[in-house]
């Protein structure tokens, strides 16, 4: 294994409230804390150690966002990643792009500099959309082994163990691949002091989507973004007739 391409993605922190702007547009985003998507971070951590261990030669980050994604990508470099790369877009255009313009970024990425691996954050916490690194997989014609709690190197490529519905599955596959790292895959170190001023000096990349030639043409319209209903309070009620009785009021059973 030579190369692996790890994605950080900046969002708004998992600590922050989210308030829906006054003309239900999106999300309120200026003036509000952004961090690195935490499974991202995991994926990061992942990719480290496989440079530690001796089975990559090299770790690129890439982030695909605004100016202020280079913060995102400085973290990753002070995490221990050699250097990163910025597709910057801002404004409505990244409001408007979807897992299917990234995926086909990160493919371009790959093939360009020559990766074996991609490792990516199962999902990130902005959009909840869980499609990026599958999406990846299907655009280079890869194979994928999404959810991981654990990556081990064979000789013929690796072994995964993923996070399912019904337990635990473990699978096997051969590289190039792309992976998606769950929660329980590792726990992320936290950036030292020295490392992040050595982060300063490694190199970042600017390109843009046309640099890579993809089409960054929305494909959605935004109708309106809301906040969630408020939930109603509940009632107790003294025997089941009466509930079976409510419900028919309600029109919840007939």
């Amino acid at each position: 294994m030579s190369r692996v391409l790890v994605g950080v993605k900046r969002v708004i922190d998992y600590a922050v409230k989210i308030r829906v702007k006054p003309d239900k547009s999106g999300v309120v985003t200026e003036g509000v804390k952004h961090s690195m998507n935490p499974f991202d971070e995991i994926a990061v951590e992942e990719a480290v150690k496989m440079k530690e261990k001796k089975l990559a030669s090299e770790v690129i980050a890439l982030s695909v966002g605004p100016p202020q994604s280079q913060e995102t990508l400085r973290t990753a470099l002070a995490m221990g990643v050699d250097r990163g790369i910025h597709i910057e877009i801002s404004g409505k255009d990244y409001e408007m792009l979807q897992p299917i313009h990234i995926s086909k970024m990160f493919a371009k990425i790959a093939q360009d500099e020559k990766c074996d691996l991609i490792v990516l954050g199962k999902q990130a916490i902005d959009d909840d959309s869980n499609q990026t690194a599958q999406m990846t997989a299907a655009v280079l014609d890869w194979p994928q082994a999404v959810f991981a709690s654990a990556v081990e190197k064979t000789d013929g490529g690796l072994k995964v163990v993923r996070e399912i519905d019904g337990g635990l599955e473990t699978i096997t596959t051969k590289l190039p691949a792309v992976v998606s790292a769950d929660l329980r895959l590792n726990i992320p170190r936290y950036a030292t002091l020295p490392n992040i001023m050595k982060a300063k000096k490694k190199p970042i990349k600017k390109l843009s989507a046309a640099d890579v030639g993809v089409d960054i043409k929305p494909r959605i319209e935004v109708i309106s973004v809301e906040d969630p209903p408020i939930r109603q309070a509940g009632s107790i009620v003294p025997d089941i007739d009466t509930l079976v009785s409510k419900l028919k009021e309600a029109g919840h059973v007939k």
